[in-house]
């Protein structure tokens, strides 16, 4: 039996994705900023959107996919402990912009079910935005299946980062 792809379920998360993404690409270009990501829970579903939007190699540094605790402790400077909570996503997005020398990063980190990590219920996700100054954490807490998780948070993420970037005026 071969898979099969809900063509209708997956369109518009890829559409509002792709969206979302051309915007951050008009705005870095606007602003002359690079962009970088780290993702844990979205597993690099961001960087695919960021990756696709115009002229992204003019200002997208790139991603890493750190979905092991381990990455994220020894890569991007996550403190021990718990990987899905504030601290983890601040680090995340600090560690990546410094790492690949970005202005603006974002960091994600998540429970995307179907059992609770770290203490954290299903569809708690953490979005680290840093661009130098003072970094900032968003709380979101989402429904669904592990799939609808995950491609929920990779749009609540660009739409954070297109928030963070019309922001620098």
């Amino acid at each position: 039996m071969e898979p099969t792809i809900d063509h209708e379920r997956a369109r518009p998360a890829d559409e509002r994705h792709e969206e979302l993404a051309a915007r951050v690409a008009e705005l870095a270009r606007r602003h002359g900023v690079t962009v970088a990501v780290t993702e844990s829970l979205t597993g690099g579903n961001i960087a695919v959107a960021l990756a696709a939007a115009e002229a992204a190699s003019e200002w997208f540094r790139g991603s890493l996919v750190a979905y092991s605790s381990e990455v994220k402790h020894e890569v991007l400077g996550v403190p021990d402990g718990p990987v899905v909570c504030v601290e983890a996503a601040e680090a995340m997005a600090r560690g990546v912009r410094e790492l690949l020398r970005a202005d603006v990063a974002i960091g994600v980190t998540g429970s995307g079910g179907p059992d609770p990590q770290d203490g954290q219920d299903p569809g708690t996700v953490f979005v680290g935005v840093d661009d130098g100054g003072r970094p900032e954490v968003h709380r979101f807490d989402l429904d669904g299946d592990p799939r609808e998780v995950l491609v929920a948070a990779a749009g609540e993420a660009l739409a954070l980062l297109v928030r963070t970037l019309e922001a620098r005026t």
